[in-house]
């Protein structure tokens, strides 16, 4: 992480900007998705060389536009104290990173935003409120650019580290459910391996036929030290003919193999854990494909930490989709600092009387104020939007401070905190 004297623009925004957002802010939220909405589609119209650089699955289900409508609330909203800011600046300049955008993208998207404001807003766009979301716009460009270009310069300088992608190879692929299927990687030139921060991703570019040069961001699940990173990945279903889902996961799942060459951006994201410095007990709470990185920060800890107890819980439809039964198990024998516990919601025969789950239903309130000492430990979470809204209503009704909790989640925060759907 970066200190707090850097984080901010030594120049900042004048009185008269400040006061204008504040004003616009009630207008803008009201407006904010049909304003991102029609920022994308001009972008992509004018400007289509930045158009690979986002995940055209989240256009498609507006959650892109959704999150970015967010980001620009919570901006205005905090337009005089943006030092509120910095973790959100954070995850969203690790992204950045993770898919190469550079200083000379921002003017793209400002002109490209200021445009969208003024069709949706109209004449209440005047020439005074265009020139104060500017002004604002600059200020905020100017925090992330600073931060990028400290995070590229940190990639270089790693040992093996590099910037952009680098080619490497399948050296193993191992099918870990009827879903998941883990790709171990090594450079291609044989030189070394950048240590990594349990709980960052890499990011995969594949030319894909349909979405050429297509990047997806992809957890490490194995813990840092290895000769290989290793990724696993959940063959997505695609929810309509003509949708984008699941695209490069299928052609992972089917068209790369052992020997296979792909490029890959090097170690990105801001959901880690440092394992050494881990002070008190632990819980990985685990829904789905959102095991991958809870698996590298419980390998990681209880490889450089044996003294700091780990709770260990994954939520699974079925053991016919459950990744990594057999490695959480071992790393519980082997580990005497990990406890385990399944929960399996649509069991199949067999499942709860051979001992492949510990509990059948939902992770509930009770579940953990039983089973994990959430007074005191430190939580992560990853899973599917409603286990992640459940996880989160869960341990707020348990009073756990928000300092003890870490999660990754991609959308606006507003959804992570609405209420579970019915």
């Amino acid at each position: 992480m970066f200190s707090r004297q850097n984080e901010l623009p030594n120049k900042m925004l004048s009185e008269q900007t400040i006061r204008i957002v504040k004003e616009i802010t009630p207008l803008v939220a009201a407006n904010a998705e049909t304003i991102t909405r029609r920022f994308y589609e001009r972008m992509f119209q004018a400007n289509p060389e930045v158009k690979a650089f986002f995940n055209q699955s989240h256009q498609h289900t507006g959650g892109q536009q959704k999150a970015l409508a967010g980001a620009i609330c919570a901006y205005f909203t905090h337009i005089d104290n943006p030092a509120v800011l910095m973790p959100a600046v954070e995850l969203i300049a690790q992204k950045h990173c993770s898919l190469g955008i550079k200083a000379e993208h921002y003017p793209i998207v400002g002109s490209n935003l200021l445009a969208a404001i003024k069709d949706v807003m109209g004449d209440a766009a005047t020439d005074e409120i265009i020139d104060a979301v500017a002004e604002a716009y600059g200020f905020l460009a100017d925090i992330f650019i600073g931060r990028e270009s400290a995070i590229y310069r940190q990639q270089q300088a790693a040992p093996g580290g590099w910037n952009g992608t680098r080619t490497f190879v399948v050296t193993k692929k191992v099918a870990e459910s009827d879903v998941v299927t883990s790709f171990y990687l090594t450079p291609e030139d044989a030189g070394p391996l950048p240590p990594f921060k349990p709980g960052q991703y890499i990011t995969v570019h594949i030319d894909h036929p349909h979405t050429p040069t297509s990047p997806r961001n992809y957890s490490l699940s194995d813990r840092p030290g290895q000769p290989h990173y290793r990724i696993s990945v959940k063959r997505e279903e695609r929810l309509t003919a003509d949708a984008p889902d699941g695209l490069i996961s299928s052609h992972l799942h089917d068209a790369i193999d052992e020997g296979h060459h792909i490029k890959l951006g090097p170690p990105c994201g801001e959901f880690t854990v440092d394992p050494a410095a881990v002070a008190r007990p632990v819980v990985l709470l685990a829904g789905g494909i959102g095991v991958t990185p809870l698996l590298s920060m419980a390998k990681s800890i209880a490889h450089a930490n044996p003294d700091v107890p780990i709770y260990f819980l994954q939520a699974a439809r079925n053991s016919r989709v459950h990744a990594f039964a057999d490695e959480l198990r071992n790393l519980a024998e082997v580990a005497s600092n990990v406890q385990t516990h399944v929960v399996y919601d649509q069991p199949l025969p067999g499942d709860v009387e051979d001992g492949r789950c510990d509990a059948v239903g939902v992770v509930t309130t009770e579940l953990l104020r039983d089973w994990t000492p959430y007074a005191d430990a430190e939580f992560y979470f990853c899973g599917p939007k409603p286990f992640m809204q459940s996880i989160h209503a869960s341990l707020r009704e348990l009073g756990v401070d928000e300092h003890r909790v870490r999660y990754e989640f991609f959308g606006p925060k507003q959804e992570l905190d609405a209420a579970v759907p019915a």
